[in-house]
């Protein structure tokens, strides 16, 4: 079993930048898919980013380029370095971190809100 805790949310001007964290204990990251999704409120939780544990990366809609996922394994960290931040981003930030063997966890979530 593995826990997720997120950091790294806040308020940033839109046009900003935030880096979010997601540090793993339990189990070692490297066994699972990680990713990051968000949600607003009464939407479904959206993927924003994911990375294989063999580095492979994909992102949700038209967020590629303004986003990027990475993850360290030494650390057992994952990030999500956000660019160009809008107001549109705006959401709860959650990390995912999934095993076909091993099970699907979520973290509590980090609020990232844009906006001047």
């Amino acid at each position: 079993q593995v826990q997720l805790v997120e950091s790294g949310g806040g308020l940033v001007q839109p046009g900003g930048s935030l880096r979010l964290s997601c540090a793993a204990s339990g189990s070692s990251i490297s066994f699972y898919y990680m990713g990051w999704y968000r949600q607003t409120p009464g939407k479904q939780r959206d993927l924003v980013a994911r990375v294989t544990s063999g580095g492979s990366t994909n992102y949700g809609d038209s967020l590629k380029g303004r986003f990027t996922i990475s993850r360290d394994n030494a650390k057992n960290t994952v990030y999500l370095e956000m660019n160009s931040l809008k107001p549109e981003d705006t959401a709860v930030y959650y990390c995912n971190a999934v095993s076909g063997i091993l099970g699907n966890y979520w973290g509590q979530g980090t609020q990232v809100t844009v906006s001047s």
